[in-house]
């Protein structure tokens, strides 16, 4: 059965940094081609996609407000999924969920629809 956990979430201060983790089992990210996205959902607004990475990890993608902020990786070994986020501020705030979709394609797509398989959520709080 595919499941995602996240993890790493937490309160931090304005200008902090946190590494949220997506652990995948039931299949193996490198091998079954999944690529995986990072998206979030704050209070009141709708589920924003804020990074992905092809399955192949040679192509990434960021939603503009955090590029340069955020950094997200891939350890096959590990069979796990990271999101490096520097620099938080109070508007990054929200629950933090990792997908999963299916694609040989060079370029990962940041639009949920395609996404199938989805993690619990982390919550991450930018607060002093």
């Amino acid at each position: 059965q595919l499941q995602l956990v996240e993890s790493g979430g937490g309160l931090v201060q304005p200008g902090g940094s946190l590494r949220l983790s997506c652990a995948a089992s039931g299949f193996t990210l490198a091998l079954d081609y999944y690529a995986i996205g990072w998206f979030r959902q704050a209070p009141g607004k709708e589920r924003e996609g804020v990074s992905c990475i092809s399955s192949s990890g040679g192509s990434t993608n960021y939603v503009d407000s955090v590029k340069g902020r955020f950094t997200i990786s891939r350890d096959n070994a590990k069979n796990t999924v990271y999101l490096q986020m520097n620099s938080l501020k109070p508007e990054d705030t929200a629950i933090y969920y990792c997908a999963a979709y299916r694609s040989v394609q060079a370029m990962c797509i940041l639009t949920s629809g395609r996404f199938g398989a989805w993690g619990q959520g982390t919550q991450v709080t930018v607060s002093s």
